[in-house]
């Protein structure tokens, strides 16, 4: 045994004592004191303020800016504010945007608009509209759902480097006015936006997130992974999810290396040998091993989550989404983006991790998500109602009219033929999930769904985008064919 795999085991082992023993502690949700919503035009490069030029926060950063009404004769006939919004030429850096409100059972029926300003050149962008059914979400009834701090929220909108930033949130039927003998009057009433309305300005930092953790290499490979006694020195967060990996890559490891298809059979045979059957055994249904950047090659700080970690029995289903925050990254960005989601899933939304199992980029590198092992069941909250047996793949982008690219397509069809193999799925197949509830199916109900099915399957939602959910047939056939089906 070599003596990093020694202090593998040694802190492997570690670590799972301590965590058996820890308890689950909800982080609170920090949020910078409330600002007045501004009423001036957006300044120009030239007039803003010595403020705007303060640099990012190297450990990430949430502002959250309290929305107000934008004027009076937005207000409907039935009392309700039709419009809310800021101008906020100054602020501290960002890159990714979101609008949150307090009941995440309630609906935001309108739209929602932002501009931003880009650092450097001072430009304004022109007005991006965010998605305001963001249908991700922990099952109903579970503790992450009932914890108290679950807020409404938009999808986020990834921006790149800002520093100023307005934005509207208008009701559906805002109304409109006609001239009368005694002025202008409302006709139409407008739906009754949600209370708590805030624009999250989120700066998804710069460092690796556990404690000195090396970075990828430009070109992919991997990083050097860490020394024993620099391991010994990082946080027990990070060092419980780089062991929750142990069986499948070394303690510190930046990326989970691809595998050949034989090398991925023989762990298939020693991570799930005893539930195999003989036939299974004899020739097991498997796509090779893809390449996975782990949280720690991603930049996670495993600081920001909560403790533990949440598992289910099994992975019948994988469900597919977009993150409908844009297709304005650079794939050398991609990491800044998931970092950005991260911390609005947890600061901005109230949960306990990110939400999806793996994200994808639009260059076809897959990323882990959700913390507790690429190889295990976790838990995650990515389709409402059938998180339960499933894991969540997500793709960096928008998807609605967009294409998704041709790598991030293979993706999907290499990591579920991995995934979905370890645990006898077919990803031509057809599976049974029982829903915990939700808009299209009530709690108790068996639904039969594709193995590899997309979000709007379980949900009623667009999501994963209609030029990706057209897609699906294609990931099938291709995971199934990896398989060796």
């Amino acid at each position: 045994m070599s003596k990093i795999d020694g202090m593998r085991g040694f802190l492997a082992s570690s670590i799972a004592s301590s965590i058996g023993v820890a308890c689950a502690a909800a982080l609170a949700v920090q949020l910078t004191p409330p600002a007045t919503a501004a009423t001036a035009r957006p300044m120009g490069g030239a007039a803003r303020s010595a403020s705007a030029a303060v640099q990012p926060d190297l450990a990430g950063s949430t502002q959250s800016l309290p929305l107000a009404p934008l004027a009076s004769r937005t207000r409907s006939i039935s009392g309700a504010v039709a419009e809310q919004g800021l101008i906020r030429p100054d602020v501290r850096h960002f890159s990714m945007v979101g609008v949150i409100w307090d009941n995440p059972d309630t609906e935001l029926h309108g739209g929602v608009q932002v501009r931003t300003r880009a650092v450097g050149d001072g430009t304004w962008s022109t007005w991006q509209s965010l998605e305001t059914h963001n249908d991700d979400a922990a099952d109903p009834g579970t503790a992450e759902r009932t914890s108290g701090r679950v807020r409404g929220s938009t999808a986020p909108l990834w921006v790149g480097d800002s520093d100023g930033v307005e934005v509207r949130v208008r009701a559906e039927g805002a109304p409109r006015t006609e001239e009368t003998a005694r002025g202008p009057r409302a006709v139409t009433a407008a739906s009754a936006l949600p209370s708590g309305l805030r624009l999250e300005l989120v700066d998804p930092g710069e460092e690796t997130g556990a404690d000195d953790a090396p970075a990828l290499a430009p070109h992919g490979m991997p990083a050097e992974v860490p020394r024993a006694g620099a391991l010994a020195a990082e946080s027990s967060e990070a060092l419980a999810v780089s062991a929750a990996n142990a069986d499948v890559a070394p303690l510190g490891a930046t990326e989970i290396p691809e595998l050949s298809q034989a090398s991925t059979v023989r762990e298939l045979r020693a991570l799930r040998g005893s539930e195999l059957t003989a036939s299974q055994r004899a020739k097991p249904y498997i796509g090779a091993r893809p390449r996975i950047v782990t949280r720690r090659g991603w930049g996670a700080n495993e600081k920001l989550r909560e403790k533990g970690f949440g598992y289910t029995k099994k992975v019948k289903a994988a469900f597919v989404h977009h993150t409908a925050s844009g297709n304005g990254y650079r794939c050398s960005q991609a990491a800044s983006v998931i970092r950005g989601i991260y911390r609005y899933h947890v600061k901005s939304m109230g949960w306990r991790d990110i939400g999806y199992n793996f994200l994808v980029d639009k260059c076809g590198t897959v990323y882990e998500g959700r913390a507790g092992g690429v190889a295990k069941a976790v838990m995650g909250a990515h389709t409402l109602g059938f998180n339960t047996n499933s894991m969540g793949i997500a793709v960096l982008g928008s998807f609605g009219a967009r294409k998704p690219p041709a790598a991030a397509l293979k993706a999907i069809a290499r990591l579920t033929a991995w995934k979905l193999g370890l645990y006898g799925a077919n990803p031509r197949g057809k599976t049974y999930l029982k829903s915990g509830g939700g808009n299209l199916y009530r709690k108790g109900k068996n639904v039969r769904l594709n193995v590899i099915s997309g979000h709007r399957d379980g949900f009623a939602t667009d999501c994963p985008g209609t030029q990706l959910y057209r897609k699906l047939g294609t990931a099938r056939s291709t995971a199934a064919r990896y398989q060796g089906r």
